[in-house]
């Protein structure tokens, strides 16, 4: 069988070789922990998570003793949004986020709902943006925190993070956002943007799965956060469980090969994905692109095909990794709730499918996406006109 054409890099990525011979080491010769202070083996391991620490607040713009790690993303969310939410309660009991937001943003506001705080649940626009105005008419003395999303897993879409800091600061709540998809592919300034707490993870940017970090904004003044995790005080005491070293090592190290790289290799997968939109559009009629094409990730394409159903194209794609949406909610055979807000659901849509490039992506591989894609979508569109 021959290796399939890998366009899901929004579900995941390859560790990186440069980011998997930084960790090396830290499995076998240096294997210390870092909360053993008593000899070298501790003080090397500490020395690496620092470091790491430091990687990762250069790639936001903030500085390492702002940046708790964690097992990822969905965990960063958990710990940011019921932390603060614990940590605010005597400013208020209202919280603001967005129905497009990944599963682990929505239930926990879910679950916060079920415990007596008031929600507001922002809709979005066609494009998939937030209406700034319906934000600062939801916001008031009394809301704690706001998270919307830097860019949208599935659709792309990046949300307009200054702006939103701004508001949000100037009615004195916190400003957390998702940046699983965006951090390491587009410039982020946590503290430019306004942005209080801000959640990462490795897998998405050519590091190690199951290795992710949280920003914590040190200054003016320091924010407050309940732990979710209890037993031994670790990161702050705010998540105890003893530091994954290797995988923090991976975690900076992609880090840092992104913040020297992202500008060029956001321009080449920008022009890739265009090719790739263009050639599609050539090949055959109805084609719809999900979400703004200008505030956009560089490697996201979500495309919606008429009188196409999913299922089938998806089994018919082969050796092309392709995605319908979120590869958290894989199983579901609900249709996507992002694709409901901004109305690409319903009786006659099409199918929808999100390509995801990555640095493996070559000129190849998008003519062979080209090439299998206008081959199965005419033959799926000739099977339905038969029956």
């Amino acid at each position: 069988m021959s290796r399939a054409t890998y366009l899901d890099y929004h579900a995941t990525t390859p560790v990186d070789p440069r980011v998997l011979e930084a960790m090396l080491p830290y499995f076998t010769e240096d294997f210390g922990n870092p909360a053993s202070r008593q000899h070298a083996f501790g003080w090397k391991a500490q020395e690496a998570v620092d470091k790491a620490r430091s990687e990762i607040g250069s790639l936001i713009g903030a500085s390492g003793a702002e940046i708790v790690f964690t097992s990822g993303a969905t965990e960063s969310n958990n710990l940011a949004v019921k932390g603060a939410a614990q940590a605010c309660r005597d400013k208020g009991d209202h919280l603001i986020t967005v129905v497009t937001e990944h599963k682990s943003i929505l239930d926990s506001f879910k679950k916060l709902e079920r415990e007596g705080w008031r929600v507001t649940w922002l809709g979005v626009d066609r494009d998939g943006f937030i209406r700034l105005d319906e934000l600062r008419a939801a916001i008031t003395d009394k809301t704690a925190l706001v998270s919307v999303m830097a860019a949208n897993n599935e659709i792309g879409v990046l949300q307009p993070l200054a702006e939103i800091g701004a508001i949000v600061s100037a009615a004195g709540a916190l400003f957390h956002t998702d940046a699983a998809q965006a951090a390491g592919k587009v410039p982020i300034d946590v503290h430019a943007m306004g942005i209080d707490l801000l959640s990462l993870t490795g897998h998405k940017y050519y590091g190690p799965k199951g290795s992710g970090a949280l920003f914590i904004r040190r200054r003016k003044p320091k924010i407050s956060l309940c732990c979710q995790i209890d037993g031994g005080g670790h990161e702050q005491g705010l998540r105890s469980g003893t530091l994954n070293v290797p995988g923090i090592v991976g975690l900076g190290r992609a880090a840092a090969i992104c913040r020297a790289e992202m500008t060029a290799e956001a321009a080449r997968l920008s022009s890739l994905r265009d090719r790739l939109l263009e050639g599609l559009r050539a090949g055959f009629d109805g084609v719809h692109v999900n979400g703004s094409l200008t505030h956009r990730l560089p490697h996201n394409l979500h495309v919606t095909f008429d009188r196409v159903e999913g299922e089938s194209l998806l089994m018919a794609l082969g050796d092309l990794a392709v995605s319908t949406g979120s590869a958290c909610s894989s199983g579901s055979q609900k249709p996507s709730h992002v694709l409901e807000a901004i109305g690409a659901t319903g009786e006659g849509a099409g199918a929808s499918v999100r390509f995801g490039l990555g640095r493996g992506t070559t000129d190849a591989d998008i003519s062979f996406a080209i090439d299998r894609v206008t081959t199965v979508v005419k033959s799926l569109r000739r099977a339905v006109a038969v029956t």
